[in-house]
């Protein structure tokens, strides 16, 4: 039988990539103790109220058919929200889906096709390149270095352009590296955008979750706002990630125009869900300021249990629910000490190579275990650490 191209350019871009995560996950499930630091997986539930309005939604009858675009009651509530950003937005720049995920496939899916490419830094979120290829269109990298805390600078961008490109993915707060990106730093990539008629589709799906510095847009700068669509969702921000609800804010002809690609995929969610994101939105908890606080004290402990292992070399986040350990130092590749990390200390972390060349050098680990759970891994990391060195020692 015969299959489309979509099925051969998406071969090695979805599971694939999280190998050590499936892997940890069946022996956890088989019995083994593994401390799993792989996904970004909030350690909080979502605030009790958020399921109180869930359920008082469905035995309202809060369970039918909706529409393309979303329910009234979550469209006004993220007109609230992004009216406060930008002036003038109405229900006519929204558009739900079930999570950012979906948001960002639909999206590029209604930007580019083949023959166009989409730039994104590197490193970069596991799935870009599987949203982005899809579509047929290419993938080109811009390097994000750490000497500037993988802050994308504007340079880097302009060499990396080419007349192909139709599209910038940012993402700030960034996954993996945790980097914020300033107002004037996004200001001199806007430039760059604008002169090149780019579009720019910004996933800000961890916006709450800044540790240190502020959060900044390209939808807030009214010079960019009409070539920007953000993407974004309750996952993160209230911990509420099995909920999948998200959404694209963009221009009013945007929107017009995605709407029948939404519909085509989902014919509408869920109205309780859209209820209980209408109130997560319309309803301050205390959700993310806890999440916020409970990942700045696991960074600190981290850098800590850490600082005793030359070969293991932290970088602190800005922002999210991750840190990056740079673990060249061993003499092994990101994937190999992941791996070894699995078989030998039972702890499991995403490879840095799952996230682009950029990241080949370390490993991500999640902040969203406890912290008993972390520093112990972070004995176990600095154990399998000690041994490489005695290993590479041998060698030399």
């Amino acid at each position: 039988m015969r299959y489309a191209s979509i099925t051969d350019r998406l071969a090695s871009l979805g599971s694939e990539k999280w190998a050590v995560h499936v892997e940890a996950r069946r022996r956890r499930e088989s019995g083994e103790p593994i401390i799993e630091l792989t996904i970004g997986e909030p350690d909080l539930p979502p605030h009790e109220s958020l399921i109180a309005e869930a359920t008082r939604a469905m035995l309202a009858g809060r369970h039918r058919y909706s529409n393309g675009r979303g329910e009234q009651v979550v469209l006004d509530a993220l007109v609230r929200k992004y009216a406060r950003r930008q002036p003038g937005v109405t229900a006519d720049n929204v558009l739900c889906f079930p999570g950012t995920q979906t948001a960002l496939f639909a999206v590029m899916l209604g930007l580019v096709e083949a023959s166009d490419a989409v730039l994104v830094g590197d490193p970069l979120y596991a799935t870009y390149e599987g949203v982005i290829r899809a579509t047929g269109a290419d993938q080109l990298t811009v390097p994000l270095h750490p000497e500037h805390g993988f802050h994308m600078q504007a340079a880097d961008l302009e060499r990396a352009v080419t007349p192909q490109c139709r599209v910038l993915l940012l993402n700030t707060p960034h996954n993996p590296t945790g980097a914020v990106l300033t107002a004037e730093e996004i200001a001199a990539i806007g430039e760059v955008c604008r002169r090149h008629d780019l579009w720019i589709v910004c996933d800000e799906v961890y916006e709450d979750l800044v540790l240190s510095g502020s959060f900044a847009s390209p939808f807030d700068d009214p010079r960019l706002a009409e070539r920007t669509i953000v993407c974004s969702s309750i996952s993160k921000s209230h911990a509420a990630p099995g909920f999948r609800s998200g959404w694209a804010v963009g221009p009013t002809e945007f929107a017009r125009r995605l709407l029948a690609v939404s519909e085509t995929m989902l014919f509408g969610g869920q109205p309780f869900i859209a209820d209980m994101t209408a109130y997560a939105l319309d309803n301050p908890v205390d959700t993310s300021a806890r999440m916020r606080q409970a990942y700045r004290r696991r960074v600190d402990l981290i850098v800590a249990a850490l600082a005793g292992s030359p070969e293991l070399v932290p970088f602190p986040p800005e922002a999210g629910m991750f840190i990056l350990v740079d673990v060249s130092g061993t003499g092994m590749s990101s994937a190999a000490f992941a791996q070894a990390l699995l078989d030998e200390e039972q702890v499991a972390v995403m490879p840095g190579s799952s996230f682009g060349t950029g990241a080949r050098d370390f490993i991500r680990i999640s902040l969203t275990v406890p912290d008993a759970a972390i520093d112990e891994a972070c004995r176990r990391m600095s154990a399998l650490a000690a041994r490489s060195g005695i290993r590479k020692a041998k060698r030399a």
